[in-house]
């Protein structure tokens, strides 16, 4: 079938986490994708294990690497720097996530390369911009959580703050790099002309806080941990049922109403306290604690099938093979089989952008780190 982003060819020089995710992306949706490694060493990821796959490979790697080809350069070497040169004179976008001014000193910096080929889409990720004093700060995930405010508001009232179980912020930011790319892309279709495309950690992180950046920024609150409860949303949070715990999700007064009911206390929808989300939030500990009396006679397993039916949003916490699971139960097919060189193949999550005329395909598997070029 045809690819959305077929005979697009890009040179991606970054590395761990944002960077391969966002060219993966464009990858599976049929860009071709040439990634430069280190000779002899390869990305970072390549040694981040445990967990490896049977192949001896680092599964981090493989989550972000697929549908790419590698190649290994030595850009401190002149003939492997004029190998690099020539991959990008036939490129249409170049990813980079190197301290500010790497690319710079190799030649390979945006001024330099928008010179030579004006239509290159130029891709910089970095921790936390190109300003003086920013490339002296590295770009790791979890400062940033640390620094970006995310650490602050995760984790128990009365407990330390705590990093989210993975790299979200990396995600995140890979995320705004591909809409950027595309942006950039749609915008040579117009004129001809590529540009550069900026994105950083923390900026990404900042945006990414939506409703808890809006109440600093318009109404001066600053947010704080609340473990699993929301700060504007009631009952929105896990409760424990007897030794079992359920999350409820109720977003309207419409799904209060029929938690009232399934749980055989309609009135508790009409109680004064309780009967807006603003006087619920106001009062979530005394809701919380008469959910959880209503709720007593049945363990959560009953109410995570009997809620939903009931039109509330409602459900345990899975582990991940949980998560796959059900994924796989709603016909989703979170998982594919990307072929290997040697026949066999990378079971890996799905891209999940579903495009009927155009969709994402999985032609290789994560590559092998090649010998030098």
């Amino acid at each position: 079938m045809p690819a959305a982003l077929e005979n697009l060819r890009i040179v991606d020089f970054s590395r761990v986490l944002a960077g391969p995710l966002a060219t993966m992306l464009m990858g599976d949706l049929g860009a071709d994708v040439i990634k430069v490694e280190r000779p002899g060493q390869g990305d970072d990821t390549r040694s981040w294990g445990p967990p490896y796959d049977g192949s001896g490979m680092a599964t981090y790697f493989q989550s972000v690497n697929r549908n790419k080809r590698s190649l290994a350069l030595d850009l401190a070497d002149a003939g492997d720097l004029r190998r690099a040169r020539e991959l990008i004179a036939g490129a249409d976008v170049l990813v980079e996530n190197f301290r500010p001014g790497v690319m710079d000193r190799l030649g390979l910096g945006y001024e330099t390369l928008h010179r030579e080929r004006p239509q290159l889409v130029y891709c910089s990720i970095t921790g936390f911009g190109s300003a003086p004093g920013a490339a002296s700060m590295p770009g790791y995930d979890l400062l940033v959580q640390a620094v970006g405010g995310l650490m602050s508001i995760t984790g128990s009232s009365d407990g330390e703050p705590q990093k989210v179980g993975v790299a979200l912020v990396d995600v995140i930011c890979g995320l705004f790099a591909s809409v950027g790319i595309l942006a950039a892309l749609r915008h040579r279709e117009r004129t001809g002309e590529g540009q550069r495309v900026e994105v950083d950690l923390l900026s990404s992180l900042l945006a990414a806080l939506v409703n808890q950046g809006s109440a600093y920024t318009l109404a001066g609150e600053v947010a704080t941990r609340m473990g699993n409860a929301h700060p504007s949303i009631a009952p929105y949070e896990l409760l424990e049922i007897g030794e079992e715990q359920l999350v409820l999700a109720v977003g309207n007064d419409r799904q209060f109403a029929a938690l009232a009911q399934a749980i055989g206390d309609p009135e508790l929808a009409t109680c004064p306290e309780f009967a807006t989300n603003s006087q619920r939030v106001a009062n979530r500990q005394a809701l919380r604690e008469r959910l959880q009396r209503g709720m007593r006679g049945a363990g959560a397993a009953h109410w995570a099938s009997a809620l939903p039916a009931a039109g509330v949003p409602a459900g345990q916490v899975n582990d991940v093979a949980g998560a796959f699971e059900l994924a796989q139960r709603l016909g989703l097919d979170p998982v594919i089989e990307a072929p290997r060189a040697d026949g066999s193949f990378a079971s890996l999550t799905r891209n999940p952008i579903r495009l009927s005329a155009t969709p994402a395909s999985y032609r290789s598997a994560p590559p092998p780190l090649p010998a030098s070029a």
